[in-house]
């Protein structure tokens, strides 16, 4: 009974550790799927991937602990990433930081706000240089940033969200 319950639970990480036949060696491609569901990597479920793949738990902590863009922490819906990199700062990246942090009434231990609709991360550099100050929201990138253009952003994120309601996905 209990065994049916554990699965039951994690049955998107079942299918999604089935999809690469349950091989210890694809264990990155299945930390970023199990990432990609989840936002960030929950202990139990690492544990439970660990016990799946008949890893030793340290060693798939590990793995995810060691790779910067794992997360064992839960992020929101929008993740921002802002570019800090020598171009973004000199053309005032920490200006945009700073309108963000203020916004969404986050800083930078606590980086995702309480609704889990945002995450803020800097990052050192997005490749975008000629678009500084640059910063992705998800997949989409952003250049030529100023504060007021990236709450206006966040501003119709938040509208979007409020029409569409939670359980809908937008982009």
């Amino acid at each position: 009974m209990k065994k049916t319950v554990m699965l039951r639970k994690f049955e998107k990480v079942c299918e999604i550790i089935e999809n690469y036949s349950s091989d210890p060696l694809k264990l990155i491609p299945i930390l970023q799927e199990v990432q990609k569901e989840y936002r960030y990597l929950p202990e139990e479920v690492l544990t439970f991937v660990a016990t799946s793949l008949g890893l030793s738990p340290a060693r798939v902590f590990g793995v995810a602990s060691f790779y910067a863009h794992f997360s064992l922490k839960p992020k929101g819906k929008y993740l921002i990433r802002l570019c800090d990199g020598t171009a973004c700062h000199v053309k005032g990246s920490e200006s945009l930081l700073k309108a963000l942090y203020q916004r969404l009434n986050i800083d930078k231990d606590n980086n995702t706000t309480p609704d889990m609709l945002f995450t803020v991360e800097t990052v050192s550099c997005l490749g975008t240089c000629g678009l500084s100050p640059a910063m992705v929201i998800n997949d989409k990138v952003y250049g030529q940033m100023t504060a007021d253009k990236v709450l206006h952003i966040v501003e119709d994120i938040i509208a979007r969200e409020e029409q569409n309601g939670p359980d809908r996905e937008t982009d």
